[in-house]
């Protein structure tokens, strides 16, 4: 690959990375499914989560609470590109996040998650697409309420 090939390359696969928290956190969560190629995987090894496939990636990120207030910061995007039609990345994320969630400004707490994602890309025609998402999640705790019932 040429120098300007590679860097379009690694440009558009940092773009994945980004429009997959975007869609998360202020999009429709279902639709980071189609940043998927048709057999991509999200996997959590720790966890024992895998899930495969453009349908199976929909239902589950779809079904996250609706009142779910979720910000997530990525950094650290390494991209790697192997090939014409291939590359790699490693980026770190730093997510915050409350469940009941009906309005306003939330109190600032610490987040929830931090960890890293590796990450496989193929170019499917000029597009690029994960192919695999692994989380690597070393700090993690449980998501608070943001209005919690009173006793």
């Amino acid at each position: 690959m040429d120098p300007m090939e590679r860097l379009l390359a690694e440009r558009a696969c940092e773009r994945l990375i980004i429009d997959f928290v975007h869609r998360l956190d202020l999009g429709e969560p279902s639709s980071v499914a189609e940043l998927f190629t048709e057999d991509g995987v999200w996997q959590w090894p720790e966890d024992g989560r895998l899930v495969k496939g453009r349908d199976a990636l929909r239902a589950y990120f779809g079904c996250r609470p609706a009142d779910r207030l979720s910000r997530r910061m990525m950094s650290n995007i390494l991209v790697t590109v192997v090939s014409p039609d291939a590359a790699e990345a490693i980026s770190y994320f730093t997510t915050y996040r409350v469940d009941g969630y009906d309005g306003g400004v939330v109190p600032a707490g610490p987040p929830v998650q931090v960890g890293h994602y590796e990450d496989t890309f193929h170019r499917a025609g000029v597009a690029w697409l994960l192919a695999s998402r692994t989380l690597h999640l070393p700090f993690g705790g449980a998501t608070p309420r943001a209005n919690p019932p009173l006793p």
